[in-house]
């Protein structure tokens, strides 16, 4: 049986109390989420040598506030919406009108504000069930949207995250966690040893904005052909035309799976610490990004530790990337009267 217990994490600077909720199973898996972004700021996975946590993060309130806050944010471990990914030039247009968005990446929209709202904890034990609402304007997006996301621990040593949404009025939404991965047990690492393998025969190219160009391109003869695992670092700077305009990789996948959550997604494993993390999906994508945007100066992150450029990657299940701008791609629209359903796994493996 789960073990639960929460604890303080701060105030925020507009006086909201913050919480820990952590959960582990009998197997030794441990998870903390905060109310605060549903940020997955701990993460540690039973190993032969002890708990080793394999996601990079923050210690204090403080920190998280200032980097969701910034223009260069991370989102680092949070929940990311009302539309994860880009969004070209900062808008799109449903039922003949178009709709204006903060453009927070340069001349486009990407992520949202999602990681700043607090959420109300409905449930906690070994499932933590957490609602907000989000008003009909905010980042620009219509129809009051209310949010449910629930993080699960499973017995197979597994974090199952569920998102659940429903709308007054049509909208375009697009859900996923922002975590990121060091799966080394050796704090301020890179992960150019972490062996990737994403199950996907297309993906789709962008531009030097990083939009989707409209085409989804076979992966065969390319360094994006991730069917088989290979090391991140063996190919990410390679002069490919995509490598160079994401800085690495920072791309959308589209998955075979047939958004079936039942068949993997996608592994990575680290060449250190034998641990493997495994992705399942109903998602019809994954973004892969390895980190390009870690400074080369580093990030303070946990214990204070300096998280160097490449030290960490996200596999974030998805849509993908300006899909309300691109009628090709599956659509991202939701009507009053249907309810969004996202879910993904992270399942975790020791191979040593």
């Amino acid at each position: 049986m789960a073990q639960f217990r929460s604890k303080p994490f701060g105030v925020t600077q507009n006086g909201d109390k913050v919480d820990e909720y952590i959960i582990s199973n009998p197997g030794g898996l441990e998870v903390s989420v905060l109310n605060y972004g549903c940020v997955i700021k701990n993460l540690f996975v039973p190993t032969k040598t002890g708990p080793v946590d394999v996601v990079v993060g923050h210690d204090t309130l403080a920190d998280y506030e200032a980097d969701f806050n910034s223009s260069g944010s991370t989102c680092c471990g949070a929940f990311v919406g009302r539309y994860a990914n880009r969004i070209e030039n900062a808008e799109f247009s449903l039922s003949g009108k178009t709709y204006k968005l903060e453009a927070n990446n340069g001349k486009n929209h990407l992520h949202g504000t999602f990681p700043r709202k607090i959420y109300d904890v409905k449930m906690f034990g070994d499932t933590l069930l957490m609602e907000t609402e989000s008003p009909a304007g905010e980042d620009g997006f219509p129809g009051n949207l209310n949010l449910k996301v629930t993080y699960t621990l499973t017995n197979d040593n597994a974090v199952d995250i569920k998102y659940e949404a429903t709308t007054d009025k049509p909208t375009v939404v697009n859900l996923t966690n922002h975590s990121y991965f060091n799966l080394s047990g050796v704090p301020g690492s890179q992960i150019l040893d972490h062996s990737i393998m994403i199950a996907a025969d297309t993906y789709v190219p962008v531009d030097e904005t990083l939009i989707p160009t409209g085409t989804l391109d076979p992966v065969e003869g390319t360094p994006m052909d991730l069917r088989t695992a290979v090391a991140v670092g063996a190919h990410i700077d390679d002069p490919f035309d995509q490598l160079v305009r994401g800085k690495g990789y920072d791309h959308n996948w589209v998955l075979n799976n047939n958004c079936d959550i039942n068949v993997l997604a996608a592994k990575a494993v680290s060449a250190k610490s034998g641990i493997g993390l495994e992705v399942y999906t109903n998602e019809p994508g994954i973004q892969f990004y390895a980190g390009n945007a870690m400074t080369k100066d580093g990030d303070k992150g946990k214990l204070g530790v300096i998280y160097p450029h490449r030290g960490a990657l996200c596999l974030e299940t998805q849509h993908y990337p300006d899909s309300p701008n691109q009628p090709s791609f599956p659509s991202v629209v939701l009507r009053p009267g249907e309810k969004y359903f996202s879910e993904c796994i992270y399942k975790f493996t020791v191979e040593k």
